[in-house]
């Protein structure tokens, strides 16, 4: 009997074969790869792993479908399941006497989409606080609209907050959209694959944690151009004049800056 998805648990199954050669193309597996999978649901991505790495860590939240987990997948030498709240869990120590398990290089997963902001706050950290060691690679099934946030460019629509503080610290690449028919039951919206490669930042903001609070009111409303968002920090006159020495037009609006231009703004009124 197929275990019931749960709605708290913003459960959808992936049943297209071809999502799933997807994210697993995507991936870019080698044999010694360790990797990450958050929300394994019922085991069927897991499954299609397991053959092609070296380990594999799958955390799940729903106790009933660890159960399953368990029975499926349980004689696994490769497969380690852990029970709980991925954003709770203290991974490091759940796999402090694992060693084949720790020092996971990849993640692959379809992860619920209700928490995939803190999800991926985790999985890469944060502008102030970059994770480290980072993954090699991070590949998601997530809603359609924020996948296209994530890989958006400086001056589209879709460029935002989120945007910013995840291009600072990885290349974001769109890889397909997957429609809601691909899942058991269809959520209401449609999804996508993504795949962010975290990278060493060339140019670092000189306060990051500046940064961090420069992106916040800058996009505190998008509609407003970028010196009235700031205002409340910096002279609307001053913005004016760093804006034109960084040669970004001084009417412009929070998305029309590129990540490193937001980097450059935030380290001359460090200088100033």
């Amino acid at each position: 009997m197929r275990p019931k998805a749960r709605k708290r648990f913003a459960q959808h199954w992936l049943r297209s074969e071809k999502a799933l050669n997807k994210i697993i193309e995507a991936a870019d597996l080698q044999e010694g790869d360790r990797i990450l999978e958050i929300g394994p649901g019922t085991g069927l991505l897991t499954h299609r792993l397991l053959p092609l790495v070296e380990s594999l860590v799958a955390v799940e939240i729903d106790r009933d479908l660890c159960q399953v987990l368990v029975k499926k997948l349980g004689n696994k030498d490769n497969f380690l399941l852990l029970q709980g709240d991925f954003l709770s869990l203290d991974l490091e120590s759940q796999l402090a006497s694992f060693s084949r398990f720790q020092n996971q290089n990849k993640v692959v997963a379809n992860i619920p989409y209700n928490i995939t902001g803190p999800i991926i706050e985790k999985l890469l950290g944060t502008i102030a606080q970059p994770r480290t060691p980072a993954f090699e690679s991070i590949v998601l099934l997530v809603q359609k609209e924020v996948a296209q946030r994530l890989a958006a460019k400086p001056g589209s629509r879709q460029f935002g907050l989120l945007s910013v503080r995840v291009q600072y610290l990885a290349e974001c690449s769109l890889i397909c959209q997957v429609p809601a028919k691909a899942f058991s039951p269809p959520p209401k919206v449609d999804s996508a694959i993504v795949r962010l490669q975290p990278r060493k930042v060339e140019t670092p903001a000189s306060q990051p944690k500046q940064l961090e609070k420069l992106l916040k009111l800058g996009f505190a409303s998008k509609r407003k151009m970028l010196k009235n968002n700031l205002k409340s920090v910096v002279e609307s006159e001053h913005i004016t004049q760093l804006l034109e020495q960084l040669e970004v037009n001084p009417q412009a609006r929070p998305e029309d800056l590129s990540v490193s231009q937001w980097v450059d703004l935030s380290n001359s009124l460090v200088s100033h």
